[in-house]
């Protein structure tokens, strides 16, 4: 593939017969006077013949419904692939408003990724195979030997619904729950609200890791795959939580991973936000050399300088 888009000859609106090399896979800003022509070589030629040509690949059915642009006033462009144009006005001043959004295209790219990616470990990069139940109960007692834990199955991570059907077969099977964080008896129904994200995540057994209760925990651990089909919580009790799977475990640390799907590649889902910006790509922090005025006085005694008094700086800092 060409690394350059090549103008030949274009003439559309008040272009005289010009003639430019853009680099491609890198940031290119056309700037000039008012009138210079400037959106007639971005929009009007680039983008329209990029456009076109995009359009004529598609079967006469899908083209029916799209407008057809017609070919710009140009000798020839080569090296052009399909095109995006969005309007020059800032359509949205929020943060989660990308080119991907706008265009909708981050919807497919999370299908495709979801559908054909391979997932990698995030702590050494080995791709992440699938895992037996032999070897989570080996990193059971690897990891958690003399530890009070927890197993769960996580039926239900965070999905709306109301789930009525679950809650009643964990109840008749003589199990509680941990539902969004809180630990319930299931001993009388409860109802869920169906429009809120919930996690149910059901106990199966309360435990020291010791060797002698080794085929306690894989009978627990198999009952736990069973209900979660493939997953299992280990929560040490007033600690730390990993889940294990079935399905998708690093060969060298053992860490697991959920299957993917789109919300896993979603900067607006919990579940595949950044959790330290929560998605939106930047964060908030105060910056010593401008927020100390004076150095060499103690903090709270004039180092501050204006508005040293104030309750929300001082808690920041």
């Amino acid at each position: 593939m060409l690394d350059r888009i090549f103008v030949h000859g274009a003439r559309q609106h008040n272009l005289k017969n010009i003639s430019v090399e853009i680099p491609r896979n890198s940031f290119t800003v056309i700037t000039g006077l008012s009138g210079s022509g400037k959106s007639s070589l971005a929009f009007d030629t680039i983008y329209a013949e990029g456009q076109r040509r995009y359009v004529e690949t598609l079967s006469p059915y899908a083209r029916q419904f799209l407008d057809q642009m017609e070919r710009p006033e140009v000798d020839s462009i080569d090296g052009l692939s399909p095109a995006i144009s969005i309007e020059q006005k800032t359509t949205s001043r929020s943060p989660r408003s990308t080119v991907g959004t706008v265009t909708e295209i981050y919807d497919y790219l999370r299908l495709l990724y979801a559908s054909v990616g391979v997932p990698h470990c995030p702590i050494c990069g080995a791709e992440i195979t699938r895992q037996s139940r032999a070897q989570i109960l080996e990193q059971v007692f690897s990891q958690y030997q003399g530890e009070r834990i927890m197993i769960l199955a996580p039926v239900a991570r965070g999905r709306k619904g109301e789930y009525k059907k679950e809650l009643e077969a964990i109840s008749k099977a003589g199990f509680r729950a941990r539902i969004d964080g809180e630990i319930r008896t299931l001993d009388e129904p409860m109802k869920l609200d169906k429009r809120r994200n919930h996690t149910i995540e059901v106990i199966i057994d309360r435990l020291v890791v010791k060797p002698e209760i080794k085929q306690r925990v894989e009978t627990s651990i198999e009952t736990a795959l069973k209900w979660a089909d493939g997953l299992v919580v280990i929560a040490v009790i007033g600690g730390a939580e990993t889940l294990y799977s079935e399905k998708l475990a690093c060969p060298n640390d053992g860490t697991s991973i959920p299957e993917l799907e789109p919300r896993s590649f979603s900067f607006n889902s919990p579940y595949g936000a950044c959790e330290t910006c929560k998605g939106v790509g930047s964060t908030w922090a105060f910056d010593p050399v401008k927020v100390i005025c004076d150095p060499t006085k103690p903090l709270l005694d004039g180092a501050l300088g204006p508005g040293s008094s104030s309750s929300f700086m001082i808690s920041n800092l």
